[in-house]
């Protein structure tokens, strides 16, 4: 998720969908809706100017999805340093696979550490919507303190 619509509490949030199919569930939740696929960073990266987090929620993108915890995210928090972007928060639960998990977490805990870009990797299940969406929130204000 990305910059965008202004929420009750003052943030504003952006969702993605590789699809335009996938457009008009974010829009029925009230979020800006934009395409963006993550296995092609510059997509993402055109969409952050006005942005201060982004959420790499892809915990849950199964198999096959390998690259968007490993290389893919490597670019993109390559490119992130010369954007406006204050924080990464990383979604590291889910069907994706312990070892994609596990690779993208320390792709995030290199990026943080080599070009100080505040970030959280947050492990809340996602089956369990309540608790992980209170972990998350818990997380976005974190790194905008």
């Amino acid at each position: 998720m990305l910059g965008g619509r202004l929420l009750d509490d003052g943030w504003a949030v952006r969702g993605t969908s590789r699809r335009d199919e996938g457009l008009a569930a974010i829009r029925d939740a009230g979020i800006e809706a934009a395409i963006a696929d993550p296995l092609w960073p510059g997509t993402v990266l055109g969409l952050v100017a006005d942005v201060t987090l982004v959420l790499w929620l892809l915990g849950s993108t199964g198999p096959g999805r390998e690259e968007l915890h490993g290389e893919r995210l490597e670019r993109l928090l390559e490119r992130l340093v010369d954007t406006p972007v204050r924080g990464f928060l990383y979604e590291a639960a889910g069907s994706a696979g312990v070892d994609a998990l596990a690779a993208g977490r320390r792709a995030v805990e290199v990026a943080a550490a080599r070009w100080r870009i505040p970030a959280e990797v947050v492990v809340a299940d996602p089956s369990d919507p309540p608790s992980w969406a209170t972990e998350m929130e818990a997380a976005c204000r974190r790194l905008v303190s």
